[in-house]
């Protein structure tokens, strides 16, 4: 039988069991401030607004006092569907908005983004060039775009057109979804660009070396070898391509004010919200946008995980 003297050493060498740490009372005040007040403010100014807006797309209300909250049922999202054809005008031009950014504003901002990363001449003045429109919010992007393209705008001036016989950038119907396009899409691009170079900057170099001693061009190497190791950015892009095409609501505003010249889901919630009392329609728009925003993104995000769990 081993003595107490033996086993000393032994004992000495165990590996002691981790302490658990004790936080003080400050300690614990100082995470109660840093976690319970961000955590608060975001349930108050998000979640809660969120939730009470899509109760309040089921009711009547005139938006003054609480007891005149009537239940409607479906009736605001008939009404929507059925009775408004405004709806589908703002519809159709927001699909047409993402068909836009999702085949033409996205690939260039890939194409930049891949073409700076190549490192060619002036490419620090090109990043800071096309990143700088990105800095700027919408409405400030309208406000500089209205300046240039209003009848008594610079670029009618630069045509020495006078305001009877200008054109009419915003106003004429045949071109002026495109020109809006045009102007969202001089911000998308450099966001885009600015989230590729990044992806880019983190693959690693011999995977391209290896694509290029194993003969593939250099279009095959970003298709079959860089494409696909971007995956998490290629994700957030999908993301906000789907989100920006929805939330163009500030630079319809700033060229058209409230009269909404140009039909949007997000310009027929403010004009609801803000136009119809009596009724809840403005709130159900939000809760149709909402819905169209996250379900292609949350069906998009499943698939890509099922895919990586095989």
């Amino acid at each position: 039988m081993k003595s107490s003297t033996t086993l000393d050493p032994v004992l000495k060498n165990a590996p002691k069991a981790k302490r658990r740490r004790s936080f003080s009372k400050r300690d614990r005040l100082t995470l109660g401030i840093f976690i319970g007040i961000p955590t608060f403010l975001h349930v108050a100014l998000v979640w809660f607004p969120a939730a009470a807006t899509i109760y309040l797309s089921f009711t009547y209300w005139t938006g003054i006092h609480i007891g005149d909250i009537q239940w409607a049922g479906l009736a605001n999202y008939e009404n929507i569907f059925f009775n408004t054809p405004i709806f589908w005008d703002a519809l159709r031009v927001n699909v047409v908005w993402l068909i836009w950014f999702g085949a033409i504003a996205t690939p260039l901002g890939i194409l930049l983004a891949y073409q700076i990363d190549r490192e060619i001449r002036g490419s620090k003045f090109y990043q800071a060039a096309y990143y700088l429109p990105v800095v700027l919010s919408l409405a400030v992007i309208g406000v500089i775009w209205n300046f240039l393209l209003r009848p008594d705008g610079l670029v009618n001036g630069l045509l020495g057109l006078e305001i009877s016989e200008a054109v009419s950038f915003f106003g004429d119907d045949r071109y002026n979804i495109w020109v809006i396009l045009t102007m969202a899409s001089w911000r998308h691009i450099g966001y885009i660009m600015l989230l590729y170079l990044a992806g880019l900057k983190a693959v690693d170099a011999s995977l391209r070396e290896a694509a290029s001693i194993d003969g593939a061009t250099e279009w095959q190497s970003f298709r079959k070898v860089v494409f696909p190791t971007m995956k998490p950015v290629n994700v957030i892009v999908i993301v906000i391509t789907i989100i920006e095409s929805l939330r163009a609501f500030d630079l319809i505003y700033i060229i058209y004010g409230s009269s909404g010249g140009l039909p949007i889901l997000g310009v027929l919630v403010f004009q609801n919200i803000a136009g119809e009392g009596a009724s809840m329609k403005g709130a159900a728009y939000a809760v149709i946008l909402f819905l169209l925003s996250i379900v292609p993104i949350i069906a998009y995000l499943r698939a890509q995980f099922k895919e990586d769990m095989k």
